[in-house]
């Protein structure tokens, strides 16, 4: 049997509430009173009367202050909810707001949520994503951004790390400064050294002038390097007395040369466990990581697969559109490659595709299988986890379904609307993006 929830106006409950505490306090006041006084002496009717007039004046003091104090707050949730960015993620429509305050707090939540996916699209438009841990590495830019602080960024391959820190120094003091950008594996080991501190004429064989490194011309800026994992041994302390003492000297030079540079460094690898292997300077890593910043897989903010589909395909000389069972195909796989396969995977889908429409056979054949909403029970995932995860993909069906109207999704699943909303909230489901999608 469906639970019935009953709702009272709070325009009647707390005057009420206020009414039932004054009449109690006149009738603590008269049984004082009638301890000393004799009752011959006191007209009953009377103070019935006293306790009515009272009782009256304070019910309606209390609902007259109460709308005048609710009316801006009403004014502002009546509106907000015929917005049409919100009216299709409003739940109760019909009720009245002063009956059920859960919608002024899932309002609240969905006006702040919509906020801040603009202020993301507003102050990081080369970055695309608009989930919870995309924000919130946002937020860590512009923190850390402000600051000469140095910052390491960790990442699998592909998630976007050259863009942070492109992202942490335009937002810096230092953005009208050199930015230096260094990949750390792309040079051969020989080579690094020289092209770090740069080197003197005649340092070594094929040395016929005098060149200056990557760090010399970042004077003043910021230098990011990528890869710092597979920086060799001897370099990495060299590097250290550079961060440490702000100073180093060319290939085959003496003279110390004084810098003054902010570094931002990136990795793939789990420095942590170098270290314990010997592959990897401690104190170098102590000096890198003063702010870090662990960028989520794609796997794990799934809600931005969406946007990053459409920022790729529009961007592309085919036009192609991806279908509902394309998409539901790309956000189950669990991408090892991160955004850049994503970009090469729908590349690929993009010339395959007939009538530009993308279906999950023009996908390579990783999605040949059924992997949506499948979960390997061979991966060592804790049975909460594994529950959540099959829970949220049941409720992102659900609400594609419904277009992203959750009262409708809520019926799909067979749950009343305010269970929806507390697991929405609880799995960090992005509705706005579900339903753009539609």
């Amino acid at each position: 049997m469906k639970k019935k929830n009953i709702y009272i106006s709070l325009y009647v409950l707390v005057p009420v509430i206020y009414t039932g505490i004054s009449i109690i306090g006149i009738v603590l006041i008269y049984q004082l009173f009638h301890q000393k006084v004799n009752i011959s002496q006191i007209n009953i009717l009377y103070v019935v009367y006293v306790i009515a007039v009272i009782a009256f004046i304070t019910f309606f003091t209390s609902f007259i202050l109460l709308r005048l104090l609710f009316k801006p707050l009403i004014q502002f949730i009546n509106k907000t909810k015929k917005m049409p960015i919100i009216a299709k993620t409003q739940i109760e429509k019909q009720k009245d707001v002063m009956s059920d305050l859960s919608q002024i707090d899932e309002i609240f939540d969905n006006v702040t949520n919509i906020l801040s996916k603009v202020e993301a699209r507003e102050l990081f438009p080369k970055i695309v994503g608009s989930s919870a841990s995309m924000r919130n590495i946002f937020t860590q830019i512009l923190k850390v951004a402000a600051t000469d602080s140095t910052v390491l960024i960790f990442g699998e391959s592909g998630t976007g790390k050259e863009l942070v820190a492109s992202s942490i120094y335009e937002r810096s003091s230092r953005k009208d400064c050199p930015f230096i950008k260094i990949n750390c594996v792309a040079i051969p080991e020989g080579l690094l050294e020289s092209e770090f501190f740069g080197h003197e004429k005649g340092s070594f064989t094929g040395a016929i002038e005098q060149k200056k490194g990557k760090f010399e011309i970042a004077n003043g800026g910021t230098v990011f390097m990528d890869e710092i994992g597979d920086m060799p041994l001897a370099t990495q302390a060299k590097l250290l007395r550079v961060l440490q003492e702000k100073e180093f000297e060319r290939v085959g030079g003496i003279k110390p040369i004084k810098v003054d540079i902010r570094f931002i460094a990136a990795t793939n690898k789990d420095l942590p466990e170098m270290i314990k292997n010997g592959k990897f300077r401690e104190d170098l890593y102590f000096r890198l990581n003063v702010f870090s910043i662990n960028l989520p897989a794609l796997r794990e903010r799934k809600e931005d697969i969406a946007l990053l589909a459409d920022y790729f395909l529009s961007s592309l000389p085919q036009t192609a559109k991806l279908s509902t069972s394309a998409l539901q195909a790309l956000i189950g796989y669990s991408w090892p490659g991160n955004v850049r396969e994503l970009r090469n995977v729908l590349e690929q889908a993009s010339i395959l595709s007939e009538k530009g429409i993308i279906e999950p056979q023009h996908l390579p054949v990783l999605f040949g299988q059924d992997s949506t909403n499948k979960i390997d029970l061979n991966d060592d995932v804790p049975l909460d986890d594994r529950l959540n995860l099959m829970e949220k993909e049941i409720i992102m069906e659900a609400l594609r379904k419904s277009g992203g109207i959750q009262v409708k999704a809520a019926g799909i699943l067979g749950i009343n609307q305010r269970s929806l909303w507390h697991r929405v909230k609880k799995l960090k489901i992005d509705v706005g993006t579900i339903k753009n999608l539609q």
